[in-house]
């Protein structure tokens, strides 16, 4: 990097303008009203949330969507290649922009799929007596209810959600009683609450590095292809990330991740066991309970505490003049703090939800996207293999796709060149992205756990945090042209776009998806390499793994 903010000006300027051309487009979808990208929304005139109801064709909604898309992933290119060679604007200024824009897109209806018509489903089921783990839309529909009689594409369904996620379904349904438009608005409210939730904590955690600051805002509350797969999409996953967020803030301390001792950069670990490298017992139920709440809306966001159990182990493993032993050792009182605070909350929702939930959560994991490489791979399995053990082998070979990517992301990030502080961050990423690249079900909005941890990443770790940014962006891009949209309208879809499905869906997506998990393991071998070069001999000796000129190289001039 040249550090001359006078060449990436330009770029930074066209790449906001094409963010907001982005937000633009995605409002307009949602404003027109109905169409093959935003089922109807039964409930009476003047409610909220707000639309024309001017019924745009299938071309224009699709293409308009398609456009909204790519001027969001080029506007991500164009700002992230400008911040990283010197160009900067305040952080606070596009954290309240890509806020703003979450508001707006909130008082629209939501589009892309229809699982916010199965949310208000569920919350009905609790208000009205029902058990949304044992009762689908479609048996609460026969009854006459008119808000199960609007779900359309899961109504076999049974709810695969903590029971946190359908309390607050559950309140929803309360507020809008038998109006699906109300029900729908009220939820996108505790969406976009968790979703400003999760930017504030981004942007205090990083508040002492204005790039890291400015990467914040941008990877998570002005991303736009966030803004509308998640955001205008009104999905669930915001309520859980949230959760997740906060307990890496909570285990990391009051200077959160990014604030280490060299102005941001990666500083050396502390000897002597003070609690910046294990983090007190107090700190760590805390995080745990955390961890648990998210369990309580989705059971992925557990990966974040075994992250968090696994970076505790990692930095006191790291921890110079002292044996293996007597340092795991120190660490029970930690880990056991940690799993006792997860066990509380996560072991409350799992007595409320009891075995149905549980039941369903298994169940869902069998699923195979179809816009998944795994796709292709159970096809030609089945043709050798017959019944369940088609799904058993593809679920085998994700849990070991996933593991192979953990151990590789944290190899390649090298939690010895971070700070005490940003291996917690470093290591529930690492997880994350492991599970996101490795398990056969994939969805777009999905990604916002992998979002929301990549700016607590740190920089220094070889600019692999960097070049992550890329692959990551590369993935949801290609998952939403891939469920454009994602409902079973599709199948109803004009000839002139019959295409998308066989060709987008089930060939572009799958291959950039599969290209994307190939550079990934290539970006990690090539990290681990480029960090062993600068540990002499090879051997961590707990010291940051990265050169003062290398560290300059990657976060860019100070500001």
């Amino acid at each position: 990097m040249n550090g001359r903010p006078g060449r990436a000006e330009p770029a930074g300027r066209a790449g906001l303008i094409a963010i907001g051309a982005s937000v633009a487009g995605t409002f307009a979808v949602a404003v027109a009203g109905p169409s093959v990208m935003e089922p109807a929304l039964p409930g009476r005139p003047g409610q909220p949330p707000w639309s024309f109801g001017l019924h745009p064709s299938p071309y224009l909604a699709v293409g308009l969507t398609a456009a909204a898309l790519a001027a969001g992933t080029l506007g991500l290119v164009l700002v992230l290649r400008a911040i990283r060679g010197g160009w900067s604007v305040p952080a606070r200024a596009v954290l309240v922009a890509g806020l703003l824009a979450a508001v707006v897109l909130t008082l629209v209806p939501p589009f892309g799929s229809s699982d916010h018509l199965s949310y208000a489903a569920y919350g009905r089921m609790l208000v009205t007596g029902h058990n949304p783990y044992t009762t689908t839309p479609a048996q609460l529909a026969a009854l006459g209810d008119p808000i199960a009689r609007a779900v359309q594409d899961w109504a076999r369904s049974p709810s695969v959600y903590g029971p946190l996620a359908t309390a607050i379904q559950a309140l929803a349904a309360l507020a809008g009683g038998t109006s699906v438009r109300l029900t729908v608005f009220v939820l996108g409210l505790a969406n976009l609450a968790a979703f400003a939730g999760t930017a504030l904590l981004l942007h205090r955690m990083t508040r002492r590095n204005p790039v890291w600051q400015l990467r914040a805002a941008l990877l998570w509350a002005a991303n736009p292809l966030l803004l509308q797969v998640l955001v205008a999409g009104a999905h669930v996953d915001s309520q859980a990330v949230v959760f997740g967020v906060a307990a890496v803030a909570v285990i990391s301390g009051p200077g959160g991740p990014g604030q280490g001792e060299s102005g941001g950069r990666a500083a050396p670990p502390r000897a002597g066991g003070s609690w910046g490298v294990v983090p007190p017992a107090s700190r760590a139920a805390a995080a745990g309970a955390l961890v648990g709440l998210g369990f309580a809306v989705k059971v992925t966001i557990a990966l974040v505490g075994l992250g968090l159990a696994l970076a505790m182990v990692l930095r006191a493993g790291r921890e110079p003049g002292q044996p293996w032993w007597r340092q795991f050792g120190r660490l029970w009182p930690q880990l056991a703090a940690l799993a006792a605070g997860f066990a509380v909350t996560a072991g409350a929702a799992v007595a409320i939800g009891g075995s149905a939930m549980l039941r369903q959560s298994s169940q869902a994991s069998d699923m195979v996207s179809i816009g998944s490489p795994w796709r292709v791979i159970r096809t030609i399995i089945h043709l050798a293999v017959t019944g369940t053990a088609t799904t058993d082998l593809v679920k085998a070979g994700a849990i070991v796709l996933a593991v192979v990517l953990a151990v590789l992301l944290i190899r390649g990030l090298g939690p010895g060149a971070a700070g005490s502080r940003e291996v917690y961050a470093a290591v529930a990423f690492a997880l994350a992205l492991a599970w996101l690249f490795a398990w056969p079900y994939v969805l777009p909005w999905y990604d916002a756990l992998g979002w929301a941890l990549l700016p607590l990443v740190p920089l220094a770790a070889g600019g692999a945090a960097e070049a992550l940014a890329w692959i990551l962006l590369a993935r949801t891009a290609a998952l939403g042209f891939g469920y454009l949209p994602a409902r079973q309208a599709d199948a109803t879809l004009p000839p002139g776009l019959g295409w998308l499905q066989p060709v987008i869906r089930h060939g572009v997506t799958p291959a950039v998806l599969a290209a994307a998990t190939v550079w990934l393991v290539f970006l990690m071998l090539r990290a681990r390499r480029e960090l062993n070069r600068d540990v002499p001999g090879g051997v961590d000796t707990g010291e940051p793994r990265v050169t003062p000129a290398k560290a300059a190289e990657t976060m860019g001039p100070e500001r």
